[in-house]
């Protein structure tokens, strides 16, 4: 893994899979709130998945792919994990990003060796205007400009990345600084959230959990599989929220 090329070729070979095929990650975490002169507060647990389909990008050449995802995840109440329906008297909104599109293209990926694993870090921090401008959403919005910081580390084994296989197991971290959620109705108000989280990559989507598939099913069912095709714009909580109540 000496070259950009054979570093992305790497890299989706512990996200996703060279042949196709779908692939599922898992993850399991909590959500802390923090703001100004407040201790830190665990207010959520959370419990997500990624279902993708790795292409090949024929507009932009032989090294390059489009990932095709959807992804759920939900807020949990903090002690006994179960899915929240409600939180402080407010309808919880939860993650149904369809899609979370990917487009890849060889560049120098940062990778620590960590003995016989290779850790594959993506720093990702975001600023852009906002879909719910303080104007239109006093109540639900941190600002005009969407600030967030995501952080990602993906960890294989070195020597299943030394054979042939088109995709090899992997666990991951996730780490998300970003304002307080829109359902949340805290409006400017100073602080917001870190959620940390841990999963894995799963043999397929029937290892996820059943109760979350069973969530899954009576709601979205389209999201136990990756797109058939490329779409855009991606969708995120923001987004998805706007959906859900469009400026009057």
């Amino acid at each position: 893994m000496t070259t950009p090329t054979e570093l992305l070729r790497a890299f989706a070979r512990t996200r996703a899979s060279l042949d196709g095929r779908e692939v599922t990650y898992w993850w399991s975490g909590d959500v802390y709130s923090w703001a100004p002169d407040e201790p830190y507060r665990k207010i959520f647990g959370f419990e997500g998945l990624n279902v993708s389909r790795l292409v090949q990008d024929e507009e932009a050449g032989p090294d390059a792919y489009r990932l095709l995802s959807r992804e759920a995840a939900f807020y949990l109440d903090p002690t006994d994990r179960e899915i929240l329906e409600t939180w402080q008297g407010l309808p919880v909104v939860h993650v149904w990003n369809d899609p979370a599109n990917q487009r890849w293209r060889p560049f120098p990926i940062p990778t620590t060796e960590l003995g016989g694993k290779v850790c594959f870090s993506l720093e990702i921090p975001l600023a852009y205007p906002s879909p719910l401008p303080v104007a239109e959403y006093p109540a639900h919005s941190a600002g005009d400009t969407y600030r967030a910081l995501e952080l990602f580390q993906f960890f294989a084994d070195r020597g299943d990345l030394a054979g042939p296989a088109p995709s090899v197991p992997a666990t991951m971290s996730w780490t998300r600084m970003s304002p307080w959620l829109p359902w949340m109705a805290r409006g400017q108000q100073p602080g917001g959230l870190t959620f940390h989280c841990r999963g894995h990559k799963l043999g397929s989507y029937a290892e996820v959990p059943a109760r979350t598939r069973a969530h899954i099913a009576g709601h979205h069912p389209e999201f136990a599989h990756a797109p058939d095709g490329w779409s855009e714009p991606n969708e995120t909580s923001w987004t998805y929220w706007r959906g859900l109540n469009p400026p009057r």
